[in-house]
């Protein structure tokens, strides 16, 4: 992706953190945009703020696909075809899996997870069919690498979402349309008080507001990386079609230990029946895998 000015770019989760950051990045590189968030009060305030009449808002639950699909038509009805998504939206809940019920499982899948699915089955058939090329951003998280008791929900959907992305990219490369991952770590947000939006009919077996650990994620989400600085490096990622966007550099020695602990896993084991077929198969994948691989980079 080069250039940028005139396309049309769809942000979920638009009106705060990244998605706000990302807003007023596209916007100064002369796109017109839509802030798609489920706060319409948020959306309120940050068109206001922006005062650009190259944003609209368009107030989106994105665990529908209805929702959605009226959105865009929308946004094209406006600005015409969206060829720059950013499937953004989160939330978070704070606990273990076994503490969960069934409902914050729906929950976090409908919004982290199923959300990014709503957004490329909606917006790229469109994209395809109008030829312009194009490029779709996932947000993820580091957790989408690394896991934690705490926040198992979270960190399911977010290596679901590194998947999804990975294979997409593959996919829509001869489409002309680029796909990369972001994986951030602490941002400057509102995603501690996530609560705060959840839908009335997936309350059941919600564990009451901890009041003060909301106050103390908020205290500690103030010293998390400003959307402005995130979203430009996003974008610089973008121009040179980098899958892993990694904003967060503090994390590069972490990962590789936990990389270096993974390879360790691995065994020595004697051969068994079908190694000798089942290893041919696999060669000839895995050089399929290695040219797609450098073909996308080359791209």
């Amino acid at each position: 992706m080069k250039d940028f000015a005139g396309r049309t770019a769809f942000v979920t989760g638009g009106a705060n953190g990244v998605g706000i950051g990302l807003v007023r990045a596209l916007l100064a590189q002369g796109c017109n945009v839509a802030i798609a968030d489920i706060r319409p009060a948020s959306i309120d305030a940050a068109l206001r703020a922006l005062d650009n009449p190259r944003a609209m808002g368009v107030e989106v639950d994105v665990s529908s696909r209805q929702d959605l699909a009226r959105a865009a038509e929308a946004v094209e009805a406006k600005f015409g075809i969206v060829s720059l998504l950013f499937n953004n939206a989160g939330v978070n809940l704070f606990q273990t899996v076994e503490e969960s019920s069934y409902d914050d499982w729906d929950w976090l899948m409908g919004v982290n997870l199923h959300g990014p699915i709503n957004g490329v089955m909606t917006f790229v058939p469109r994209m395809i069919r109008a030829g312009q090329g194009g490029y779709v951003v996932n947000t993820a998280s580091m957790a989408a690498f690394l896991a934690a008791g705490v926040c198992g929900i979270y960190n399911t959907t977010k290596f679901a979402v590194r998947g999804l992305s990975e294979s997409l990219r593959a996919s829509l490369a001869p489409h002309g349309i680029g796909v990369s991952v972001l994986c951030p770590g602490l941002v400057k947000s509102y995603i501690y008080a996530s609560d705060e939006v959840r839908p009335t009919g997936l309350k059941a077996g919600a564990k009451p507001v901890n009041t003060e650990n909301v106050k103390r994620l908020a205290a500690v989400h103030e010293f998390g990386m400003e959307p402005d600085v995130i979203a430009a490096r996003v974008l610089e990622a973008m121009r040179e079609d980098r899958f892993h966007i990694f904003t967060h550099p503090e994390f590069k020695d972490e990962l590789s230990e936990v990389f270096g602990e993974i390879m360790q896993d691995f065994r020595d084991y004697p051969v068994d029946p079908g190694h000798g077929q089942r290893t041919d198969f696999e060669k000839t994948r895995r050089e399929s895998y290695r040219k797609q691989r450098r073909g996308l980079k080359a791209s």
